[in-house]
């Protein structure tokens, strides 16, 4: 999903994204400079070539610290053939003799759209050497040829062009947003700058009305500073500023509804998932069956956080999945999701996100989702700090062979869906 230069080989962000580009080239004319050497695509099963695909994700990506974890990610295709539809995963390799130099896996997943459910696949761990970016079309051509319908969740534009190319289609970009919660993620500011903002914030929660966003097209941002060591005086004055503003801004926010931290997943969020169901036309089919594979035992992201949100008879409202990174530097809501028409419970998750993050330690909140009607407002996250991310925006590419699915799923405004509910987030490490 992202591939930002200047950041760690270990940011989650890395691990993240769509398991990078096919080539380290970032564009998909780059891919086809490379020499079309040739190379033969087969299907492989279970733990066919697993070192072979290992050694070639070594070579792809040499700098990044994860690649080298063999066992994490057998766990992880382990863990994806225990999908309620894992009988239908498919796996290609690109061969050159004995040599894996290509790699792409399709990962069913269930939908539910215009309220009838139907299984789509997802393009996972694509991966090529860079000395055979030709096939890529080939390990592509090959996916579509073998899935009758596709969703896919993607920001490199290289592996988005690929996927046009062999009819899927873009249906809209997930908004980003994020919150600083800790200052040492900022590059080195100019104090007088930084009260400013600070200023801001507080003024705004002392007058209890939202932020609008700003009207009109945003000036380019000039390119960020090197981050330096804030002197501890400046940084405790402004995470003391940081946290003072939180606690304006979220005193009242929610209501009176009460956010607790849940066990798992019950029938609850059965009954939860088939009220959703019922208004909203497109979104993955996010049952306790689903939601116990995605983020329970076996998981990749497990342990993760699960907090709920209920009315007075003790019907369920609302829920967030929270899951801390490795580093523990970044808090990812990888699922916030509220019955439509009760945006206090959008509110209420909201704020609990935000506190039980920073009761982590952690320095930056990143959310990404479809704005919809199971979301957050974005008048609410604006009030709560967030701020936009436009610059690495998620695009969604759908694919389904029923025309009228079709034209309901090519249009973000039919979808409610969070980053953590398809392949994107299956590699956070």
């Amino acid at each position: 999903m992202e591939a930002s230069a200047g950041r760690t080989p270990a940011s989650p962000d890395r691990g993240l994204r769509r398991d990078a580009p096919p080539s380290r080239r970032g564009t998909l004319s780059g891919w086809l400079e490379a020499r079309a050497v040739k190379a033969a695509i087969r299907q492989i099963e279970g733990e066919e070539l697993q070192d072979g695909v290992q050694e070639l994700r070594r070579g792809v990506y040499p700098d990044v610290p994860y690649t080298r974890d063999a066992t994490w990610h057998a766990s992880v295709w382990r863990w994806l053939a225990r999908h309620p539809s894992g009988g239908e995963m498919r796996r290609w390799v690109a061969m050159d003799g004995e040599r894996v130099v290509g790699h792409l896996a399709a990962t069913p997943q269930s939908y539910r759209v215009n309220g009838q459910r139907i299984v789509a696949h997802t393009p996972a761990d694509y991966m090529v050497h860079p000395e055979y970016g030709f096939q890529a079309l080939s390990l592509m051509r090959r996916f579509f040829r073998s899935t009758e319908n596709c969703v896919a969740c993607d920001m490199l534009p290289a592996v988005i062009a690929v996927e046009t190319r062999m009819g899927a289609e873009e249906a809209g970009k997930l908004t980003y947003r994020a919150k600083l919660l800790d200052v040492s993620q900022l590059p080195s500011p100019n104090l007088e700058d930084a009260r400013k903002i600070l200023g801001r914030f507080l003024n705004r929660g002392s007058s209890g009305a939202p932020e609008e966003p700003p009207e009109g097209p945003r000036p380019e941002m000039p390119p960020p500073r090197p981050r330096a060591p804030l002197p501890a005086p400046i940084k405790g004055f402004l995470n003391g500023g940081l946290r003072a503003a939180d606690e304006a801004l979220g005193r009242g926010f929610g209501g009176s509804l009460r956010v607790e931290e849940l066990d798992g997943f019950d029938e609850s969020f059965d009954v939860l998932f088939e009220k959703i169901a019922s208004t909203v036309p497109c979104l993955p089919e996010k049952d306790a069956a689903f939601l116990n594979w995605r983020y329970g035992p076996g998981s990749p992201q497990y342990p993760v956080t699960v907090l709920g949100v209920k009315d007075p008879g003790g019907q369920l409202l609302g829920y967030a999945v929270l899951k801390v990174s490795r580093n523990e530097q970044d808090g990812y809501p990888l699922d916030l999701t509220a019955l439509p028409g009760r945006p206090d419970a959008a509110r209420a998750l909201l704020r609990e996100t935000t506190r039980y993050f920073r009761r982590q330690g952690v320095s930056m909140i990143r959310y990404r989702f479809v704005d919809s009607p199971t979301a957050p407002r974005p008048n609410d996250l604006w009030k709560l700090g967030f701020f936009p991310r436009n610059d690495r925006s998620n695009s969604l590419l759908v694919k389904f062979a029923d025309p009228t699915m079709q034209e309901t799923a090519r249009r973000i405004s039919n979808w409610a869906y969070n980053v953590g509910d398809g392949e994107a987030t299956f590699w956070l490490y």
